[in-house]
């Protein structure tokens, strides 16, 4: 078979199981792009999305903005054919020379570190979180003081330390975010979103 016969074929199995359900039909091209990448469906059940999260997400795409990273895995699991076309950006600065310079002088992590130099890129844009729990708080303290504001955030950490907070502590902004709740997530995941929200800036959602 070939690979888009079975993402068609893998997608029809996926709605088949999946049964009935109260997604919009954007919301569900991202939840079943989700359980595609992870083959777990729970996620019909955990993921939260922002009312004004998806078209959010659609603009910051369509007007070329900047997309931030946590981490290179999640750079790298985003479609870059996807988004040909709208002239947009990605960007993960976890390895910059001084984001290491400033994490070791604050005794924080780089993930942490690298929201504060990613502030002037992520304007407008969207900031994609699939690994770590302390951009996600970092990026949360730094949007309620009003000195961050991407139009979108994708929170997806994974893990058994703050992960499951820092999710939960995002749904609490109000501010348009893409999020689940629990300990589930990661890079693989968080990417997938902003490949499903790409099909739909492009009009190929179905």
């Amino acid at each position: 078979m070939k690979p888009s016969e079975i993402e068609t074929l893998s997608f029809k199995i996926i709605d088949k199981e999946a049964g009935e359900h109260n997604f919009s039909q954007k919301e569900w091209s991202i939840v079943r792009r989700m359980i595609h990448t992870s083959a777990d469906f729970g996620y019909m059940k955990t993921v939260r999305f922002h009312h004004q999260a998806i078209e959010a997400g659609i603009n910051a795409i369509q007007y070329g903005k900047t997309i931030i990273t946590d981490t290179k895995m999640a750079m790298s699991g985003i479609s870059k054919k996807r988004l040909d076309g709208f002239n947009v950006k990605i960007k993960c600065l976890i390895s910059y020379a001084e984001v290491e310079k400033k994490a070791a002088e604050e005794k924080t992590t780089r993930a942490h570190a690298a929201v504060d130099a990613a502030v002037s890129d992520m304007e407008g844009g969207i900031y994609v979180i699939g690994n770590a729990p302390t951009a996600l708080l970092h990026l949360i303290e730094l949007i309620k003081t009003g000195k961050a504001a991407p139009a979108l955030v994708i929170g997806l950490p994974v893990g058994f330390v703050n992960a499951a907070e820092s999710k939960a502590a995002l749904i609490e902004t109000d501010y348009p975010y893409i999020t689940n709740i629990g300990r589930k997530g990661g890079s693989n995941i968080a990417a997938s979103v902003i490949n499903a929200l790409a099909n739909i800036a492009k009009g190929e959602h179905k």
